[in-house]
C-alpha cells in the first residue's frame, strides 16, 4: 500500500493497530506442522507467552529505484524463508521507506507498507475482515471482539492441499 499524496502514517500507531489486530485473530498467530504418528496436520494458537510478545515481525528498509522497490516486492512475494508455521509466525509486515528510515517515525507519500500473511492461514477473503480491524484499530486504538468479525482458519480443501506441499 502506498499513501495518497500529502498524507503520514505513523509507525508507532500503526504497530499498536497490527498488535491489536494480530492478537484478535488467532489464525494471524497459529503454528502449523504435521504429525507423522497422527498423520495430520496439527494448529496450535501460540499465546503472547509463547512468543514473548512477537506475534509477528516488522521490518524496516529502503529503496531509491524502481529495480529496488521490485526486488522487495519479488521476496516478499517468493521467499518461503519469511514465516515460520511450525513456530506461528504466519504474518508480517514490512515498511519500505523511499531513500532513507524516518526519523519522525512517519510513513510519507513515497513510502510504501506490504503486509504479507502465509497463504496456509490467510487468503484472500481475509483481507477486507484484516483491513477494516487494522483501520479500526489505528483509527481508535482499540477493537471490537466479535464472532462475526473474526478471521476464519482455512477449511479443510486447503488444509489438505498444504499438507501434501509438505512434501
Amino acid at each position: 500500500y502506498r499513501l495518497h499524496s500529502g498524507h503520514t502514517l505513523s509507525t508507532e500507531q500503526l504497530r499498536h493497530a497490527l498488535h491489536l489486530t494480530v492478537n484478535k485473530h488467532p489464525s494471524l498467530h497459529t503454528s502449523l506442522h504435521f504429525d507423522i504418528q497422527k498423520n495430520q496436520l496439527m494448529q496450535r494458537v501460540i499465546t503472547h507467552e509463547d512468543k514473548n510478545n512477537n506475534l509477528f515481525s516488522v521490518i524496516e528498509t529502503t529503496y531509491e529505484t524502481d529495480e529496488q522497490l521490485n526486488e522487495v516486492l519479488h521476496d516478499e512475494k517468493r521467499n518461503p524463508h519469511l514465516f515460520d508455521l511450525a513456530q506461528g509466525l504466519v504474518f508480517r509486515c514490512h515498511l519500505l521507506y523511499y531513500k532513507q528510515i524516518s526519523s519522525n517515525d512517519l510513513l510519507c507519500d513515497q513510502d510504501l507498507l506490504i503486509f504479507n500473511c502465509h497463504h496456509a492461514l490467510f487468503d484472500l477473503s481475509s483481507m477486507n475482515i484484516f483491513l477494516h480491524d487494522l483501520n479500526q484499530a489505528y483509527s481508535t486504538d482499540q477493537l471490537l471482539y466479535d464472532d462475526n468479525t473474526n478471521l476464519r482458519y482455512l477449511d479443510c480443501k486447503y488444509k489438505y492441499y498444504f499438507c501434501i506441499s509438505l512434501f
